[in-house]
């Protein structure tokens, strides 16, 4: 994309032509009539115009603003800079994010501005504070790309984070100075409070109940991790739109009750309860926001709920597609990325989802008994829910938990009647020292929470691999489902609004095109690991994979985007590939094979076997090749540009696909 000195006066003329078409139908509408329609209709190209090129604008302005250096090489040495984040990685190793960063022998102008360390084999039990600058040798180098074409992209989340740099280290962590004051001394109280809610309740219900308050989640375990993904209920762990609003909700609930029963007796009979009760939970929210952390889905969760809190105390309705819109708009505006990822996707789809079901709940829950009416609206509430992010959540991580409906059935009822309420009266009491009956409290909701994630995970076929699909499956099922919620009235089918008819075919049109190139994706014959460390072919049986080790999180990426759950030494097993441990041969259609070859010699082995119709991958440079030679060679140096590579075969011709630069066919 260019820079935005270049692409604002690009995008200029079309900005001023949309104002100008817009202000202009205004004096048009005015003669009414066919002219008058006509006229709205310009009006409203001309606002869409308009507002198309200034969102380009601002995500080009955006990716400029986080621009740092990035580490194109790979580093070892000294590390110096200050801790700003303590997490957990997925393999359970304990991280560390630095900035204000010193590395040896790299001028100032080419040191990222953050990096993330891993700690290996290093004791984390008294690690430095937030704030403090610390040394320790390690390796580092640049964001990994793609574990193959169309996978996600970790160099575009670590952009926007500013991280130029992810490694490893062995050694152990030096202080260099005191902790910095201000601002980290709040972020140090945040965290000894997540310490002391840990203790206070002890093991992972510990863990999890600190995540739930503090967003602090280094103290929880992949193990932990992985069966709330498997039950669905991962999402009860990060701080999101159900935890603010369930906040807000007891806040606002609890002083609104409070208040009516004070003015029942003649006091504060002067006083709006609502909006005073409003205001007071949207103080709660913002609480929250600062002791969460204030993380990308936090921050996101708290622009919603103070928008419809705000609708209150505007008199405006608290529940509407317009509090959603408005609370989109702001969310973009300061953070446009975040419309690729799942977090904004899903939860945006399960609250437009929920708001269009309140209709129709409405009108079916006077028939309802009055005890079951609550058991009703949660079956309900999670079943929208569920089908509205379901799909999203396969899309974008390969896998669909079978019977996330009845998780959440049996968690979030008691995350939002103990879990939630007993941390507000624990952080209230905490002042006092007489948090521990709340913490006991939250830590019974936790620990229930988590029995139920194991239950459910254990179950037979808890978790079902989903193929990835096509690239312009999300666009077009999103274009679509909006569509056909902005299109759809009551009338509709009377044939009385045929432009909102045609926009409501449109919509389910692109729903059931996405849903087909869905249906019918086509994953690629051969995989190409992005520093040549494995290969998979598809086969009947599966994608067989190289070799039973080595590049376990690409080849355990690839296979979740085939739609498999196999393990990296079973899908090694499947048939297709002969040969010794180092050199792995396989046959290709149209008279075409592939070799892959590793460890020490693997370039001199590999020039050996170059031949026609023969693909060669090597873990080492492939030299004393010349360039007329007739295979095709895929060693380091060549996958430095390229990155990852699929290759499909066409006309008895091998087509290749990949990250950076294309493949060019002679060698």
């Amino acid at each position: 994309m260019p820079e935005p000195a270049i692409l604002w006066p690009l995008l200029s003329l079309p900005m001023l032509t949309g104002v100008l078409l817009s202000l202009g139908a205004k004096f048009w509408a005015e003669s009414g009539g066919t002219a008058g329609i006509l006229a709205d209709r310009l009006r409203l190209g001309g606002m869409a115009i308009a507002l198309i090129a200034a969102g380009t604008g601002i995500a080009a302005f955006r990716s400029a603003m986080v621009a740092a250096p990035v580490l194109e090489w790979r580093y070892y040495g000294p590390i110096e800079g200050r801790l700003v984040a303590i997490d957990r990685s997925a393999r359970d190793r304990i991280r560390l994010t630095l900035d204000q960063l010193r590395l040896r022998d790299l001028p100032q102008q080419l040191t990222p501005h953050r990096v993330r360390l891993s700690l290996i084999g290093v004791d984390d039990r008294d690690l430095p504070a937030l704030g403090q600058r610390v040394m320790m040798t390690g390796h580092l180098g640049p964001p990994p790309g793609p574990a193959a074409p169309g996978s996600f992209d970790f160099r575009q989340h670590a952009w926007f984070a500013r991280l130029g740099a992810v490694g490893y280290t062995r050694n152990p962590v030096l202080t260099m100075a005191p902790p910095e004051g201000g601002i980290w001394r709040i972020q140090r109280a945040r965290l000894d409070l997540a310490a002391a809610i840990r203790a206070g309740i002890g093991g992972q219900e510990g863990a999890v109940a600190a995540a739930l308050m503090t967003g602090d989640r280094s103290g929880i375990h992949e193990s932990t991790n992985a069966v709330m993904r498997a039950s669905n209920l991962y999402h009860i762990i990060s701080i999101s739109g159900l935890h603010m609003s369930m906040l807000a909700g007891f806040v606002y609930a609890t002083l609104r009750i409070a208040t009516a029963a004070l003015q029942a007796t003649g006091l504060l009979a002067a006083l709006p309860a609502h909006k005073l009760a409003a205001f007071c939970a949207l103080l709660a929210s913002a609480g929250y926001l600062w002791l969460s952390g204030g993380g990308v889905a936090t921050e996101r969760a708290f622009v919603m709920v103070a928008v419809m809190l705000g609708a209150i105390l505007a008199d405006r309705r608290a529940i509407s597609l317009r509090t959603v819109a408005l609370a989109a708009t702001i969310i973009l505006i300061f953070s446009p990325e975040s419309l690729a990822s799942p977090g904004f996707q899903m939860s945006f789809a399960a609250t437009v989802a929920l708001i269009l079901s309140y209709g129709p709940w409405s009108r079916l829950a006077p028939h309802v008994p009055a005890l079951l009416r609550p058991v009703a609206m949660l079956l309900i509430s999670s079943l929208v829910a569920g089908l509205a992010t379901s799909p999203i959540a396969a899309a974008h991580f390969n896998r669909m938990a079978q019977y996330g409906l009845l998780a959440n059935l049996l968690a979030v009822p008691v995350m939002g009647t103990f879990v939630m309420p007993a941390g507000v009266v624990a952080a209230l009491l905490a002042p006092l020292g007489l948090a521990d009956p709340a913490l006991w409290v939250m830590g019974l909701g936790t620990a229930w929470m988590l029995k139920v994630a194991a239950f459910v995970a254990g179950l037979g076929g808890a978790v079902t691999a989903i193929a990835q699909p096509q690239a312009t499956v999300i666009p077009l099922m999103g274009f679509g489902a909006t569509l056909c919620v902005l299109c759809w009235r009551p009338q509709l089918l009377t044939g009385r609004t045929p432009a909102l008819l045609a926009g409501f075919i449109s919509g389910g049109a692109m729903l059931a095109a996405g849903a087909m190139l869905w249906l019918t994706v086509q994953r690629p014959l051969l995989l190409i690991a992005p520093q040549g460390e494995a290969v998979g072919l598809m086969t009947g049986r599966g994608r067989a994979i190289s070799k039973p080790s080595g590049g376990a999180f690409v080849v355990k990426s690839w296979l979740l985007e085939d739609g498999d759950t196999a393990r990296q030494a079973d899908a090694a097993q499947r048939p297709a590939w002969t040969g010794d441990k180092r050199d792995r041969h396989a046959r290709l259609p149209a008279g075409w094979q592939v070799w892959h070859l590793t460890g020490k010699g693997s370039g001199e082995r590999a020039a050996r076997k170059c031949g026609p119709r023969t693909i060669l991958v090597s873990t080492e440079a492939i030299k004393d090749l010349p360039r007329t030679a007739p295979c095709l060679t895929l060693d380091p140096k060549r996958l430095r540009d390229t990155g990852a590579v699929a290759i499909d075969f066409r006309d008895s011709m091998p087509v290749p696909s990949t990250v950076d630069q294309p493949l060019e066919m002679s060698p």
